[in-house]
């Protein structure tokens, strides 16, 4: 009489996954010292001695049901589906939707991928110029880019784009998205877009181009006044910002009287550059810190001694398209009461996002950490609240005729400082074309300058009379 022999046929991912298993899950794999932990016992028990016997904790096992029914999904799509799918293919589809459904902020890296995010931090790349993310589905603008056919084209920090061309955004993963938006320098994409306000779509047409950021822009927007404008945090942000600082002294030949900081529509960027962007402010203390899992995601940046701007007053302008590095800054200077932080709430992405290589072309970018102010407040889906909302405002003057005064009537008695006047209403009217009196916001900045300029110079003037 032959024996019956029976075979189990498994498919090679599921042998795959239960080797998986074998090798990885905490209980189901012997390592040297569990065998040394098992020795110890079997000794114990044949010297007679009573062996207290630990279990595996049930919650620390990996879930074989739901293994065996991903291994179930598998196979049906292969066998089922309507065009036919390789391994590789389902297997990275089920790792990018393990990681997108973490975050907006945690994704699969591919070669391609890599390739981007070196150019996002080196300041040259080819696109629309515009940072987003996703929300309920469609593509959130969180700002645009300065300089970059995107904000030339009129799409605002806020933004819903819903589609692209004539493509739905809806169901798109980002990556998806962002690779439409991508695309040959000269050629057009139409967003059409939601935006708060309007009761209708818009429509824009923006032509792509190599986006080149400058990541640093100075002027002096009045006499003793200087303007700092950030764009984005790169790898070489910090030194850019403190030489900028230095040329701004430079160009007046003194100490400023004060200096604003916008940080408007700054999307974020490199932490190391944010860090060194609020120490070259600061002369002690700490700036931010992270807390996570993992002990290599728990950090601590301090400033150094030495404050460029010692003294000077400073007015730091955020908005909601101002994330991440950008809400670091803000931040750390609104606590050490170094700086008065003006305009809107800011976006809010107070969350750490480390590449974790995986091979030589592959790697996935997880969220591992969150920030912390200096004061131990968490950025993450709260933002940095400015010490004085001012928000985007269009002024329009009541009456601009110059008022009839002493000076314009005929044979006047000469004042004795009669020229000066004349200059001084001369150089106020050039000053009501001036980009600080378009930008509310600004405006607002350059006048809480100046009024805190006038407090401390008198401030002074009192210290050296009651020293006298």
């Amino acid at each position: 009489m032959k024996r019956a022999r029976s075979t189990l046929k498994t498919s090679p991912l599921r042998t795959m996954i239960l080797a998986t298993c074998c090798f990885t899950a905490p209980g189901l794999a012997l390592a040297q010292d569990q065998d040394a932990q098992t020795r110890q016992i079997l000794e114990s028990i044949q010297n007679g001695e009573q062996v207290e016997l630990k279990l595996p904790d049930p919650e620390e096992q990996l879930p074989l049901d739901e293994l065996r029914k991903f291994t179930e999904v598998f196979s049906r799509i292969k066998d089922a589906y309507v065009e036919d799918v390789s391994d590789t293919e389902l297997l990275e589809s089920a790792i990018k939707g393990m990681l997108s459904d973490l975050d907006p902020h945690s994704t699969y890296l591919a070669p391609k991928d890599y390739e981007e995010l070196e150019e996002s931090t080196s300041g040259e790349f080819g696109g629309l110029g515009i940072e987003v993310g996703m929300e309920n589905g469609f593509i959130k603008v969180i700002s645009p880019i300065d300089d970059t056919p995107a904000q030339k084209a009129g799409v605002q920090a806020g933004d819903l784009i819903i589609k692209l061309d004539e493509k739905p955004v809806k169901g798109m993963s980002l990556e998806e998205a962002v690779n439409l938006m991508r695309g040959k320098p000269g050629t057009v994409l139409t967003l059409t877009i939601m935006r708060e306000g309007e009761s209708a779509p818009i429509e824009l047409d923006v032509t792509r181009d190599v986006i080149k950021v400058t990541s640093v822009k100075t002027r002096m927007i009045d006499n003793g006044y200087g303007y700092v404008r950030i764009t984005q945090f790169q790898a070489e942000t910090g030194r850019q910002f403190q030489k900028a600082l230095n040329d701004l002294e430079a160009e007046y030949g003194s100490d400023l009287d004060g200096l604003v900081i916008d940080l408007r529509n700054n999307p974020g960027g490199v932490l190391q550059a944010a860090v060194e962007t609020a120490d070259a402010l600061l002369d002690e203390g700490l700036i931010v810190y992270t807390e996570g899992r993992i002990q290599s995601s728990r950090l601590r940046f301090s400033a150094k001694q030495g404050d460029i701007m010692a003294d000077t007053p400073i007015v730091v302008l955020i908005n909601g398209g101002s994330a991440s590095a950008s809400e670091i800054v803000a931040g750390a200077l609104q606590d050490h009461k170094r700086a008065v932080v003006m305009g809107t709430q800011s976006f809010g992405k107070g969350s750490v996002q480390t590449v974790i290589p995986l091979d030589e072309t592959h790697a996935i970018k997880m969220t591992t950490a969150r920030y912390f102010t200096p004061d131990g407040r968490s950025i993450q889906a709260t933002g940095i609240k400015p010490d004085i909302e001012v928000r985007p405002a269009e002024l329009k003057e009541l009456d601009s005729r110059p008022f009839f005064t002493e000076a314009d009537l005929s044979g006047h008695l000469e004042g004795e400082n009669e020229q000066e006047a004349r200059e001084a209403r001369e150089q106020a009217a050039e000053a009501g074309a001036s980009a600080a009196n378009r930008d509310y916001q600004l405006r607002s900045a350059l006048n809480l300058l100046k009024g805190l300029h006038i407090l401390n110079r008198k401030n002074d003037s009192n210290r050296q009379e009651q020293s006298q």
